[in-house]
């Protein structure tokens, strides 16, 4: 492809590289000349124009960027239109995004006017939603280039649908739980099933002790469900605590225990007989984001989940925190420490005010007790 000013009469069937006006004439950017253009250009006066023009071999951006796009889309990926060198992949489903990174960056290594860009690996995605964008940069590229690319794509981009599990929910009791910690729990896990395509069925509750919870699991995994979540009244710490030891009771082996994930790490991943159990961690009981999310999605989106890839979430496995958890936790001092070295503490602030003529000549406020008044100015208290 040439680029750069030419005379204005050598311009016909060249494309414009800027949107200008000419000859008093707006021409937007990629505009192709025709006979009437030019002759409209000379009689303005105009002498010359920087266009691009295409030479054997080249593709156009549009062209090129069609064809990489329908290279790389894969199962559950569909591609947009292309304007201005660019096309979209969406997700056809909702799911999880599959791609290989090894691919993406052979294809962005073939020529620097063949770019492509991706959600990361593994991404949860809603119908509609872009999971990867074809950009070329320049207004054509080398037919050898866009070959290469397009044998490199092999229809790599994927999105894994959700497959809908009979998914059980055993939460642990222990005295002194309020019974509407395990409702909001509830609550949430099921909000968590049912926007991955699932049903709950009807949790069990039982009694934080290995042999309520290994008949527990004995009732559900032989009712037929894949799935089983475990919310402990207490936090597995230990792959002998109270949880996994019920897991191995039952028949069943652990996986793995923990995750570089936070919130999450205290997360379980076992199986008994053909069902997979998730022990989660107490910051499930929270819809926020956590490690426990990464691991459910996948299961329900068929893909399988293993101690190698558990091992593997510690990059970009820092979540968003909440105002109340703040990171770095090892920079918080003790609750003992800052008890002795924070500024004063205050539990309530009273706001008084008016003059309190209904209660007579002495103000309500200002009664003493102890010999004080109630309500006194910052600077006496």
């Amino acid at each position: 492809m040439k680029f750069g000013p030419v005379p204005a009469s050598d311009a016909e069937g060249a494309m414009l590289v800027h949107g200008q006006t000419l000859g008093g004439r707006r021409f937007r950017k990629g505009h192709v000349l025709e006979s009437a253009d030019i002759k409209h250009l000379l009689d303005s006066d105009v002498d010359a124009v920087t266009v691009a023009i295409f030479e054997p071999g080249d593709v156009d951006e549009n062209s090129a960027a069609m064809r990489l796009a329908e290279a790389s889309a894969g199962d559950g990926v569909r591609a947009g239109i292309a304007g201005t060198g660019r096309v979209n992949l969406f997700a056809q489903h909702a799911g999880i995004a599959t791609l290989d990174p090894e691919v993406i960056d052979r294809i962005n290594k073939v020529d620097e006017g063949i770019t492509i860009s991706t959600l990361h690996p593994l991404y949860r995605v809603e119908e509609g939603q872009v999971v990867a964008t074809i950009k070329i940069i320049p207004f054509a590229v080398p037919e050898s280039a866009l070959q290469e690319s397009e044998a490199a794509a092999g229809r790599k981009i994927t999105v894994c649908p959700y497959r809908a599990h009979r998914v059980g929910l055993i939460q642990t009791n222990l005295p002194g739980l309020p019974e509407k910690v395990l409702n909001k729990t509830e609550g949430v896990v099921r909000n968590r099933i049912e926007a991955l395509g699932s049903e709950l069925a009807d949790p069990v509750t039982a009694d934080h002790d290995e042999i309520a919870i290994e008949a527990a699991l004995h009732r559900l995994v032989d009712s037929g469900a894949e799935l089983v979540l475990i919310v402990g009244a207490s936090s597995t710490t230990d792959r002998r605590d109270v949880i996994p030891s019920a897991i191995a009771r039952a028949g069943g082996t652990i996986e793995h225990f923990g995750m570089p994930v936070d919130p999450g790490n205290l997360t379980v991943l076992a199986h008994v007989g053909d069902a997979t159990i998730l022990a989660l961690p107490g910051s499930a009981r929270s819809p926020r984001l956590g490690g426990n999310d990464l691991i459910l999605e996948r299961l329900l989106a068929g893909i399988p989940v293993d101690s190698d890839h558990i091992m593997g979430m510690g990059v970009g496995g820092l979540l968003k925190e909440i105002p109340s958890r703040p990171l770095p936790r090892a920079q918080v001092a003790p609750r003992t420490e800052r008890r002795t070295t924070s500024s004063p503490q205050f539990a309530a602030v009273i706001l008084a005010d008016g003059q309190s003529r209904r209660m007579g000549v002495r103000n309500k406020l200002l009664i003493e007790v102890d010999g004080k008044a109630m309500v006194r100015h910052a600077i006496d208290a």
